[in-house]
């Protein structure tokens, strides 16, 4: 099972397009609220989450999906269990991932230590000794997956989808959706 933490303040666009291009891949998601069901986003977006943080268990985790968003970013690392969880996860073989801000709270845990990454850009002091590819949208590395920005949610998605079923079923919803993969 996939878990797509959701914060308040999370960026909507990071979250709900990995999620979807995740279902339409068949693959089994949960938008996970980490204070409570009913999540708010930075735009105003409020979202239903399928289940609360207290209902994850690392070990049921086939991966752990961090968005980004200024304030939600906060809010996650603010969260003792939260900062728990991807320690779990990260420690149990989980693939983790996590896009814009939120690949700073990675590093913040020393779990992308002399991995490649990347992150939104400006934000790259904030990323220790993880080696940057600023010209690139999704960085993977062992079980690592990092991506720059909202505007990379597409890439970040099908990459998350690549590495969970294949790149042929990336490509199967790609095309379902009529989407043009941007040039590595």
């Amino acid at each position: 099972m996939v878990a797509i933490l959701l914060a308040e303040g999370f960026e909507e666009i990071e979250a709900l397009v990995p999620a979807d291009l995740l279902r339409r891949a068949g693959i089994d998601v949960n938008l996970v609220g980490v204070d409570g069901r009913t999540v708010t986003g930075g735009h105003g977006i409020t979202v239903q989450a399928d289940v609360t943080l207290q209902g994850i268990r690392a070990e049921e985790l086939e991966m752990l999906v961090l968005p980004g968003g200024g304030t939600g970013v906060r809010n996650l690392q603010a969260n003792l269990n939260v900062l728990t969880l991807i320690q779990k996860a990260e420690q149990g073989g989980v693939w983790v991932a996590a896009i814009c801000a939120a690949p700073t709270i990675l590093a913040h845990l020393g779990l992308l230590d002399r991995r490649q990454g990347v992150c939104y850009p400006g934000l790259a002091d904030e990323m220790g000794s993880t080696v940057l590819h600023p010209s690139k949208l999704v960085v993977v590395d062992g079980r690592m997956i990092t991506a720059q920005a909202a505007g990379s949610a597409y890439e970040f998605g099908l990459a998350l989808i690549s590495v969970l079923a294949g790149e042929s079923r990336a490509e199967e919803v790609c095309h379902a959706i009529h989407y043009s993969r941007a040039e590595s």
